[in-house]
Order: C-alpha cells, then sequence, then structure tokens
C-alpha cells in the first residue's frame, strides 16, 4: 500500500466528531489535527468556531429540559437539524438553508487554518464533520474523505451541487447510504464502511477483544441462565468460549454527551439505584464527560446519597478529552450496560454492550435511536424514578443479555478496518488491540467519589 497517509481532522461539536477521529487517527497512527483549536486556527477562527459551538450547546441544552420549556428549543434545533423523511423514494439533492449557511461560514474563515495545513502538507483529507469537508472540497484540490457520524444525516453534509464535488463519504449505516444518494451523491462515492469503533475494544478484524468480553458481560447479565439455555451454545461457537460471569455484578455506565445535557439525569435515578449498589447487585459509572461542573455535580450528588467512597460507585471525568477517551474506553472494556442519549455511543451497540437510551436531542439522535432499537439492541428507559425495578426486571428476564447479543450480531463493527482499508492503509499495530483496554491515565479522575 503506497497511497500518502490522510490528515484526520475533526472538531468540537459535542463528542461524536471527535471519538470517529480519535479511533481512525490512533490506528493511523497520526495526530489528530483539531480544526476549530490552536495552533491549526488562529484567534479569528477559533472565536468563529466558539460562537458557533456555544450557540449549538446552549440549544442543545435547553431542547433537553421537560415538557412545555424545551419544546420550542427542540423544535428549533430540529428545524436547524432537520432530516426529511426518506420514503416515499424521491430526489432530495435540491440545497436547503442549512447549504448556505455553511458556504458563509466557510468564506467567513471556517476551516481556513486546515486548509493552510493541507496545503502545506499535500496530503489528502479525512475528516468526521461536513464543515471541514466542504471547505477542503470548495477551498483545495485535496482528496477528502468524509465519515458521517450518525445513522442518517441532514442535507447539510452534502455540497450544493453533489455530483460536481469530490467529497467521498463512509457511511456508519445503510440507511446513511441510501439517503446520501438521494441527496444526489453519486454511488461511487458511498462506502458502506460502519462506525469506527477503538481498536482496543476490537482487539484487531478478529474481535478477539470484543468477543472476550462479550463472554464475560453474557454471564454477568444472565443471572437465571435464560440466555445460556436459549442461546448459548451459539454464543459459544461465535465466541469461542461459553458465556460465563467472573463473579462481578453487572456493571452500569452513564454517560452524558460532551453539553452536559443530560446530567440532571443522574439525580432522578440514583435514589432508585442506591438499594442495588449497597447490597452489591449492580455497580454504577457515572461517566462525567471533561466538563468539571459535571464531574462536581456527580460527586456532590453521591454524597448527597450517603455513597461516597462506596466500591460499587464511581465518578468518572477527565481534564481534556484525548484522557476522556482513554477512560471512556478503559470504562467500556469492563461495562455491561451502557445508559445514553442516542449520540454516536448508539454505534458502541455493535460490541455486545446494551444500551439503555435516553430521549434524543435532535433529528439525528430520533434515527439512531430507532436504529438501535429496530435491531433489539437498545432499550428506552422507563421512568427513571423507578430504574432499579425495571433494571432489575430486564436482567431477570434476560432482556440485557439479548440486547448484546443482538447488538454484536446485528450491527456493523469492523467499521474502523474499513475506513483503513479504504484508505489503502494497515492498521497499526498495537498492543492494546490485543489486551483490555488500557487503564486510565493520570489526568482522568476515576474512582470512588470520596476518596
Amino acid at each position: 500500500m503506497t497511497a500518502k497517509t490522510p490528515l484526520v481532522a475533526a472538531v468540537e461539536m459535542g463528542f461524536g466528531h471527535l471519538r470517529a477521529a480519535d479511533s481512525v487517527a490512533r490506528a493511523l497512527g497520526r495526530p489528530l489535527l483539531h480544526a476549530d483549536r490552536a495552533p491549526v486556527a488562529d484567534s479569528d477562527e477559533r472565536a468563529l468556531w466558539e460562537r458557533t459551538r456555544r450557540n449549538y450547546e446552549r440549544l442543545s441544552r435547553l431542547a433537553a429540559l421537560p415538557g412545555a420549556i424545551g419544546r420550542p428549543f427542540g423544535a428549533l434545533l430540529d428545524t436547524i437539524t432537520r432530516i426529511p423523511p426518506l420514503y416515499p423514494g424521491r430526489d432530495l439533492s435540491a440545497s436547503t438553508f442549512a447549504t448556505g449557511l455553511v458556504e458563509r461560514l466557510v468564506e467567513r474563515g471556517i476551516g481556513r487554518g486546515m486548509l493552510e495545513v493541507l496545503e502545506r502538507a499535500q496530503a489528502p483529507l479525512f475528516t468526521t464533520f461536513f464543515a471541514t469537508a466542504l471547505a477542503a472540497d470548495l477551498k483545495s484540490g485535496a482528496e477528502v474523505d468524509c465519515l458521517v457520524t450518525d445513522t442518517d444525516l441532514a442535507r447539510a453534509w452534502v455540497a450544493r451541487d453533489p455530483r460536481r464535488s469530490r467529497i467521498r463519504y463512509f457511511a456508519p449505516s445503510e440507511r446513511a447510504v441510501r439517503r446520501l444518494a438521494a441527496y444526489g451523491v453519486p454511488p461511487e462515492r458511498i462506502l458502506m464502511t460502519g462506525f469506527p469503533l477503538p481498536d482496543e475494544l476490537l482487539g484487531g478484524a478478529e474481535l478477539v477483544v470484543a468477543k472476550r468480553n462479550l463472554a464475560r458481560r453474557l454471564g454477568r447479565l444472565d443471572p437465571r441462565g435464560r440466555f445460556l439455555r436459549a442461546r448459548g451454545g451459539d454464543a459459544g461457537r461465535r465466541l469461542g468460549a461459553s458465556p460465563a460471569s467472573d463473579g462481578e455484578s453487572p456493571l452500569l455506565v452513564f454517560a452524558v454527551g460532551g453539553a452536559g445535557a443530560q446530567a440532571r439525569l443522574a439525580a432522578t435515578f440514583l435514589p432508585s439505584l442506591r438499594p442495588l449498589i449497597e447490597v452489591g447487585r449492580l455497580r454504577l459509572a457515572l461517566l462525567a464527560g471533561t466538563r468539571p461542573a459535571v464531574l462536581r455535580e456527580f460527586e456532590a450528588l453521591v454524597a448527597r446519597h450517603d455513597l461516597s467512597g462506596h466500591p460499587g460507585l464511581r465518578v468518572v471525568g477527565a481534564a481534556d478529552l484525548d484522557g476522556y477517551f482513554r477512560a471512556c474506553n478503559a470504562l467500556l472494556a469492563e461495562a455491561d450496560v451502557l445508559w445514553t442519549k442516542p449520540s454516536e455511543m448508539t454505534f458502541f451497540a455493535a460490541l455486545g454492550l446494551p444500551l439503555v437510551l435516553s430521549p434524543p436531542v435532535g433529528t439525528q439522535e430520533i434515527y439512531n435511536r430507532r436504529w438501535a432499537v429496530e435491531s433489539g439492541a437498545g432499550l428506552e428507559q422507563r421512568d427513571p424514578r423507578f430504574a432499579g425495578e425495571w433494571l432489575g426486571e430486564w436482567l431477570a428476564d434476560g432482556a440485557l443479555a439479548g440486547a448484546a447479543w443482538n447488538g454484536f450480531t446485528q450491527l456493523p463493527k469492523r467499521g474502523l478496518y474499513r475506513i483503513l482499508s479504504a484508505l489503502e492503509r494497515e492498521p497499526r499495530a498495537s498492543r492494546e488491540a490485543r489486551s483490555p483496554a488500557a487503564p486510565a491515565a493520570a489526568s482522568i479522575a476515576t474512582r470512588p467519589t470520596g476518596s
């Protein structure tokens, strides 16, 4: 393979675009270029990115507010990120207001620093954000690959004239393939790859680590042996080992998004989970992201419920994005259930990690939720005030074990390796890919609270 290694660029608009780019950059052995940060972006461009991001995050938080308070903000967010019905099948290639908005941002300087880096490197570009892809397509002669980071996408991802554009798209789902075609992207510039899950959680194309983790997870999620009696033989053959618990109680990870929009949900469900944690039937990790305020909020919440220092409860956060991704991946290697909004984390169901899905924020998350639920890999949360009861029910009747198995068997897992193949690159050798995820770095807060 002789193709030049592409530059990998992303921006911080939530965690999704950066999480995907992080997996690809590390597999390529490339640094991840933050198109919205120094040294890539100068002060003027950083200010433009910051205004755009601040407005989006503020809108996301307001849209997550309950009832009539959040409804108008949710409607505005849906208008900006609107994804029209795909059926009946028809031509959806006409440009929209969002198309013109992105073009105006490019003309005002969005992506300018990245374009200068691209010009100096004379390399292809791999990016996970539509504005950076469109900037490179409009303002450079570089080859441009763009990974879609949700199961469906708005028209803003595609150029005004998609047939003249040079962008090649990597799609994480079959629906995204159909959507790109409806937006007018020629079929030869659409590749169905899947989402690039982290190499250390997969263990190479043979999925050595993912299979080992799932065999242990199924044992923890099947306390009455219902899954084992129904599907144990099939699971043993596909995983190379029969599902078996290691004696630990199931670990539930509750993860907030980059905007911290759903942090307050923990205050609603923790009283119901506390009895299960105290008697050792459940372990809980609250994943706070990179926002110190969310980390402090979680720690104060745990203290109010007299669970500080309890071995069955952790608060996990990080000072920066790199530390967060390392901490998150290490935690997910251990996790048995992931409670999250249907963001890019929806794709992690393919690891055999059953999802409990909180309400979506934005149209793309509605489609992500539908994708997970229809595949049998995700369960919509019930009333969080009684989470201990319905989670206990799902454990007892095997619903979570079944969701884990459905995610692993039904959803695309090898997106990272398909992307590397399309880029004509081999995966970078890594000990992490053949062993459990590395422990958290020193910059990471991952501890029983109070310690």
